[in-house]
């Protein structure tokens, strides 16, 4: 969604980018560039204004003045204000001190409420509580009947005594309902109501009624993120007659600019607490500002993938893995530990999603747009095709063995050859790195092929290096070497360093991690 945003600001800090100081007109020119890629992001003008005079006045203060390096410094700026227009802090849900825990979830028709309401009630019971969902929409065609069917999918009950389709008082239907959580012990009640297609005197009395009747702890107004500019005034129209709490996001995967998602928290003055990003149930989390505004800067949002990692991973089995890389050079690595491995990765989520979690991947998103996520289905397809002997020890697979395990794959056997061979590639990459090495053909980046033993040989060699006697060419030589850490220092747009001496722009990922990834 904010893919055009990102773009332009890359483009526009890599302006900045080898300046010793930033003068008034360089200033001026980063901000008119800012300004016009929040406005084609479809930002709010009033929001698009505060952002804009907040990063010129600080920009024209001493942290930029007397920074040591002023690019880097303004990136910062415009991290620390994007945070600052996104909410600020994370905004965690308020629970009753007396069970059940009431949210009530209000919005337009096709905002994606009832989606939702399944939604926060598998994050829900992630974290341990036992949500009950409300079938509150009695208005539209089957809204009960898809509550209950999201529910029975996210393993949550449901609480559905009227038909629906115009039938019932869903008033009623919500004061029952939380004498019915505290008698079968729910500690949280989601309360999924009606919507409609616009404002209008009497959906907002309907919710107005349904908040009367069950005293809400938070009031979720549930926001279409690809609506655009009329989600904000819609936000707005039932702050004033209904209020509400905070805001989720939805439709957050889609390719609108994004915009009411920068707009809305500051204009409404509610912070964002959730957003969805894709139509399964599990792609729905806690929303957090600062770590939006990193995707955003295209510095990677790793937290988030450590935290997915976390609920995927086993500490045990994390552990197992390592143990196998590193000994005897990765042989005790087989296709099978490579298959669960692959599986497991799977679990949290799209290859592409996962690698744009990573810093500076905006630079190559095409090429991660491009892979086909059902790669890994026929590489499970090929190495379930093998017997345990083979998958143990892939050094026996010959030509007659590739054919029969092509044939029970559906695959040609040159794919059945290229795993193979990956294999054998990404085992010897991944148990360099296991050994500390770091990632081959990436030189520089910590952990990536920068390790402690190229570095004490680059201080060896440059210990010998003699200086020139005469004091101007010395002063040159001084110079010019300063010139270079400063480029090597800045590198890509956003202070990721360059690849021996490239620009970011000419970054590619290496050939074995090419290899691995097919």
């Amino acid at each position: 969604m904010f893919d055009t945003l990102s773009d332009r600001l890359s483009a526009t800090f890599k302006n900045l980018r080898g300046k010793g100081r930033l003068s008034e007109a360089d200033i001026d020119a980063t901000a008119r560039e800012i300004r016009i890629a929040l406005l084609e992001a479809d930002v709010a003008l009033p929001v698009v204004r505060a952002f804009i005079a907040n990063v010129k006045e600080r920009a024209r203060g001493v942290e930029v003045s007397q920074a040591l390096n002023p690019a880097q410094q303004m990136i910062k700026i415009v991290n620390e204000e994007l945070v600052g227009i996104l909410g600020g802090e994370t905004r965690r849900l308020r629970f009753a001190k007396t069970a059940p825990t009431v949210i009530m979830l209000a919005g337009l028709q096709g905002a994606g409420k009832t989606t939702l309401a399944g939604k926060l009630g598998l994050w829900l019971k992630g974290q341990g509580h036992s949500p009950l969902l409300v079938a509150c929409d009695l208005q539209r065609p089957n809204a009960v009947n898809q509550l209950s069917v999201v529910a029975d999918r996210a393993g949550v009950a449901v609480y559905a005594p009227e038909p629906g389709n115009g039938v019932g008082d869903p008033v009623q239907v919500a004061k029952d309902s939380i004498e019915f959580a505290r008698s079968k012990q729910y500690d949280v009640v989601v309360v999924d109501t009606a919507g409609r297609l616009g404002i209008d005197q009497e959906l907002m009395q309907q919710a107005a009624d349904i908040r009367d009747a069950v005293s809400p702890d938070e009031i979720l107004f549930v926001v279409d993120a690809m609506i655009g500019q009329d989600a904000v005034n819609t936000a707005e129209a039932f702050r004033d007659g209904v209020g509400f709490d905070g805001v989720v996001l939805s439709k957050l995967d889609g390719d609108a600019r994004g915009g009411a998602a920068l707009s809305i928290a500051h204009v409404t003055g509610k912070q964002i607490m959730f957003a969805s990003n894709g139509e399964k149930l599990e792609d729905f989390d806690a929303f957090h500002p600062d770590r939006m505004a990193s995707r955003i800067l295209d510095m990677g949002d790793l937290l988030t993938l450590i935290e997915q990692a976390e609920k995927t991973f086993s500490q045990e089995e994390a552990a197992k893995m390592a143990s196998k890389l590193a000994s005897s050079k990765g042989k005790d690595f087989t296709l099978d530990d490579f298959l669960a491995q692959m599986e497991q990765v799977r679990k949290m989520g799209s290859i592409s999603k996962l690698l744009g979690m990573l810093p500076g991947m905006g630079q190559i998103k095409d090429q991660i747009n491009n892979i086909d996520e059902r790669d890994v289905d026929r590489t499970a397809a090929i190495i379930k095709s093998m017997t345990p002997k083979e998958r143990a020890e892939p050094t026996i697979i010959n030509g007659s063995r590739r054919a029969r395990i092509a044939k029970g794959s559906g695959v040609e056997v040159s794919a059945v050859k290229n795993l193979v061979e990956r294999f054998f590639e990404a085992r010897k990459m991944m148990s360099k790195m296991a050994q500390g090495g770091g990632m081959p053909g990436m030189p520089g980046m910590p952990g990536m092929g920068g390790g402690p033993g190229r570095q004490k040989k680059q201080v060896k060699q440059a210990k010998g290096k003699r200086k020139s006697g005469n004091p101007m060419k010395r002063k040159a030589e001084e110079q010019a070497e300063a010139a270079r850490r400063e480029q090597a220092a800045q590198g890509g747009a956003f202070g990721l360093p360059g690849q021996d001496g490239k620009p970011a722009e000419d970054f590619a990922l290496p050939d074995e991690f090419k290899k691995f990834m097919g």
